[in-house]
């Protein structure tokens, strides 16, 4: 499974979020808390063990970047 990860950057923080899952969003202070945090929700969501997620920087702007969070949900 592939879903997308959205951070933005704003002026006090950033936001994260999975738009394909209804409010699994966060925000931190910097980009590493706000992945970390977002990595955290989505294993929570998805009911799955955090380390078997794999995260690929697909692309990105100054103030927004797209990850891909890919995984395997049936194992």
């Amino acid at each position: 499974m592939i879903l997308d990860i959205v951070l933005n950057k704003t002026d006090d923080g950033c936001i994260a979020s999975i738009p394909s899952i209804k409010g699994c969003e966060c925000w931190a202070h910097n980009e590493n808390t706000a992945m970390d945090k977002i990595l955290e929700l989505a294993a929570y969501y998805l009911k799955t063990d955090i380390n078997k997620f794999k995260l690929d920087k697909a692309r990105g702007t100054r103030n927004k970047i797209i990850y891909k969070l890919v995984f395997n949900k049936s194992n």
